[in-house]
This record gives C-alpha cells, sequence and structure tokens, in this order.
C-alpha cells in the first residue's frame, strides 16, 4: 500500500516539472492559478500533507525561523489593512467585482503560494538532506528545462528561420498534457516553448537558470556547460527584455561566486581572457554584426524608448506610477489588501492612456472581468499596505539573500553549489519582482523551503563537531 508521504512526495515531483507548463484551458475557479499545470499537482500534494497531519498527528514545518515569523506578520499585516479600511473597501467596485470579493480572492491566491504550497515543499524535502533534496530537484528541473528547450528549438526553426516543415512537429505536441500551440512571430517575435507567452518563458529561465549553472560546479567534461548554454540561447531568442537584463546580472554575480572561490578563480580568468580573444575577433572581422546585435538589445532595455514606442511597457509604467500615487495619498495603512486597482483608476497618468488600446478595451474596459495587472509587486504592496507592509515584505525577499550567502561562505567546497542555486535564486526573484505583481512564484517558494533547510544542516554539523 502507498503511503501518504509517496504519495505526496510524487506529485511534488510532477509539480516541479510541470512548472513551465501554463498554455491550457484549466478550471476557472482557481483565478489565477488555473492555467497553471504545477498547481494542481501541488494542491492535491497539499491536500495528502494535510490528512498525514491527521492521521499522524504532527505538523511539520519550521514556524520559528525569523522568516517565517516575517511571513507571518505579513499576513497578520494584510488583514490589519483590510479592518482599517474597511469603510472605503465595502464600496469598493470594479470590473464587476467588489472590494470585500477582491480582497478574499487575493488573500486565497497569497495563502496558496505562501502557505499551501511551502508547507508541501517543506514535508517533501523535511526527511531528506540538504544536498538530497537538492540534487532531487535539480534533475527533475533538468529533465523539465530538456522539454522547454527541445520544443523551443522547433520554435525558433519555424519563427526566426522559417522552417515550416517542423510544425507537424509543434502540433504532435497537443497531444501532451496541458500545451496549447502558439508562435510569436508577429509585432512581437519570439518564442515562449510550453509557456502561455514571451515573458512567461522568460520569468521561466530567470527560475532555472542558477539550477542549471550549478552543473558547471558539480560535474566534468564539456557537458557540463551544456545546461547553461542552453539557458543562454533561450533568452536570446526568447526576446524576453526582462529575462535579458535579470540573467545577465544572475551570470555576473556567478562569476563573482567562482572568482571568490579559489577552486575556480584560474578558470575564471582564463574564461575571461577568452572571451575578451574572442570578443576582439569578432569586432575586427564582423563588426557591423557586433554593434546592430548590441544596438538591438539595448533598443529593446532602453527606457526612454520602451515608454515613447512601446504601448505595453506604456501601460506598465503608467500602473507603477498610478501605485506610487495611491500610495502616497496612503502611506501607512494603504488602501488594503488586493484594492490597488479600485483607487488607481483615478491616477493613470496621461502619457500613459493616450492613445493606448490597452486601457481602452482591457484595463478601463468594465466588461472585461480580468483586473488591471500593477507590473510590480513593490508598488502595488506600497499602495495596497503602505510602508509597513512593503517593509516586511522587502524583508522576505532580501533577507534570504543574505541568508544564503551565509550558506556559501560556510558550506564545505562540495555543498557550496548549493549555496550558489540559491544566492542566485533569490536575486533574480528580488529583482524580478520588479515587473512582476504576483505571489506565484513556485521557485521563491521552493527556495525559502530550501534555505530553511540549510538552517538545520548546519545545527546537524555542529552536534556531529559536538
Amino acid at each position: 500500500m502507498l503511503s501518504l508521504k509517496y504519495i505526496y512526495t510524487l506529485l511534488f515531483s510532477l509539480g516541479i516539472f510541470f512548472i513551465p507548463f501554463n498554455e491550457f484551458d484549466g478550471l476557472s475557479f482557481l483565478g489565477e492559478y488555473k492555467d497553471e499545470a504545477a498547481t494542481y499537482f501541488f494542491l492535491f500534494g497539499f491536500l495528502f500533507v494535510v490528512l498525514e497531519t491527521i492521521v499522524q498527528k504532527k505538523f511539520y514545518f519550521p514556524y520559528k525561523h525569523p522568516l517565517i515569523i516575517v511571513l507571518v506578520v505579513f499576513t497578520i499585516w494584510t488583514f490589519i489593512t483590510f479592518l482599517v479600511n474597511y469603510d472605503t473597501i465595502k464600496f469598493n467596485f470594479y470590473k464587476q467585482t467588489s472590494g470585500i470579493s477582491r480582497y478574499i480572492r487575493q488573500t486565497i491566491s497569497f495563502v496558496i503560494a505562501a502557505y499551501c504550497f511551502s508547507i508541501l515543499f517543506w514535508n517533501v524535502i523535511n526527511k531528506l538532506s540538504i544536498t538530497q533534496a537538492v540534487l532531487k530537484i535539480r534533475k527533475i528541473l533538468l529533465y523539465s528545462f530538456s522539454f522547454v528547450a527541445f520544443y523551443a528549438f522547433i520554435e525558433i526553426g519555424i519563427v526566426y528561420f522559417g522552417a515550416g516543415f517542423l510544425k507537424p512537429i509543434l502540433n504532435v505536441f497537443e497531444y501532451f498534457p496541458f500545451i496549447n500551440n502558439h508562435l510569436h512571430n508577429g509585432e512581437r517575435i519570439g518564442i515562449s516553448s510550453v509557456t502561455f507567452e514571451i515573458p512567461a518563458l522568460g520569468n521561466y529561465l530567470i527560475f532555472v537558470a542558477p539550477w542549471m549553472l550549478s552543473y558547471i560546479l558539480t560535474e566534468r567534461g564539456f557537458l557540463k556547460y551544456i545546461p547553461s548554454l542552453l539557458v543562454i540561447i533561450l533568452m536570446l531568442f526568447s526576446n524576453a527584455r526582462a529575462a535579458f537584463v535579470v540573467i545577465l546580472i544572475q551570470l555576473f554575480s556567478f562569476v563573482l561566486l567562482l572568482w571568490y572561490d579559489k577552486r575556480f578563480r584560474s578558470t575564471v580568468t582564463i574564461t575571461a581572457k577568452l572571451l575578451v580573444i574572442g570578443l576582439v575577433a569578432l569586432i575586427t572581422f564582423k563588426p557591423d554584426m557586433i554593434f546592430n546585435t548590441f544596438s538591438t538589445k539595448i533598443d529593446s532595455i532602453s527606457f526612454s524608448k520602451n515608454l515613447t514606442q512601446s504601448i505595453s511597457n506604456k501601460s506598465r509604467f503608467g500602473m507603477q506610477v498610478a501605485s506610487l500615487q495611491v500610495f502616497k495619498e496612503n502611506p501607512v495603512y494603504g488602501v488594503g489588501f488586493g484594492q490597488g486597482a479600485y483607487h488607481m483608476v483615478n491616477h493613470y497618468p496621461y502619457w500613459s492612456t493616450a492613445h493606448n488600446w490597452e486601457f481602452k478595451y482591457k484595463y478601463k474596459n468594465q466588461s472585461d472581468k480580468s483586473f488591471p495587472p500593477q507590473f510590480n509587486i513593490y508598488t502595488r504592496l506600497l499602495a495596497e499596505v503602505g510602508f509597513i507592509g512593503f517593509l516586511l515584505f522587502l524583508i522576505l525577499t532580501s533577507a534570504p539573500i543574505f541568508y544564503a550567502l551565509q550558506f556559501w561562505k560556510k558550506a564545505d567546497y562540495r555543498d557550496k553549489y548549493i549555496g550558489v542555486i540559491l544566492v542566485l535564486s533569490f536575486l533574480g526573484f528580488a529583482i524580478n519582482w520588479l515587473q512582476l505583481d504576483f505571489f506565484k512564484q513556485y521557485g521563491f517558494w521552493l527556495s525559502l523551503a530550501l534555505l530553511l533547510k540549510t538552517t538545520s544542516f548546519f545545527q546537524h554539523k555542529e552536534q556531529n563537531n559536538d
């Protein structure tokens, strides 16, 4: 007979594999999670954890850890902002949704990610060593990423090189679960692989990049570089601007960590010299190609050009400015968790709404029930839960970077790659949340569970030394 732990561990493994799969029609009552394949496995896994807890009458979760205490205090604060702003929330109505309903939905969405997923993740890795947990997760991610990359290369052939004969192969994937084909060869050329849009693939690459980079530290031979090269190739062909910036920062941080590790210092130096020589050679023999490529990438992330020429970025920056205006009027308690959109509508700057079809047909269209995204978790929280709530969440996203650095410094040479994964992961999430306004960042909560496990790693080590 299968044990409950075996069942939820299997569901956890399947959920990890299907994290990038979010281009299918799911169950509408799950709201923003309805198209996320991983959610279904994680939620069922969580239910089996609850069942095991009832049967064994034991609850496993490191609720005394400082980061979990911060998480709980942040959650309580979101409820306080609801109570303080209740007199206005009860009258809020927008997009056919009341303020109270919006608060309940957003709270459930947050609890699913921060508590349900985290509890499942912790119970899976609780009895494993940190090394066993990381190696198990990394192997699943490698299998999943290999599938994503294979699908992406078929897309690259069709979208960038006009290889129409590959379309029948792409159509075969329609028979796989959680996949609907969608090519991006219109105004914004790029690839999305098994995700639903170009930025979604970029978001996934930011999550998976540290795990693939870690193979450079633990394996031998040329093959250890393949996962990292695939991440870079997909990043470039995806045309995801945020991923381009964040992954470059992760790569730079990765090189710095290697430089401070004496085992890799000479390798970093030699590699840097070879890259410089190669770049000089390319500039010498192909200056036009290098200039055009570099110019294109700079233009794609240029603030001034994106603000004046890109509709989506006018909307993005306009939303963030509106959020800050709401915060200025309500600096302490905000306007209540989940209530930002009700107040931002009066603060959209003219330059973002003028000649912008997204506001006309989506964000200000009352018949469209979907709420306008706020595109930045930090400005969103400033508006909704005030400076105190923002500060608590900022601690929750930044403190793990320092915890992970401490692990990287103190761990044995054979375990330092775990610290590298965690440092680069938390750094990526903290930066990436500058352009995302939702909490369903599976990788963050997974990395948080692993970080909590590193505490017990050192406790166990100290006990053995005693």
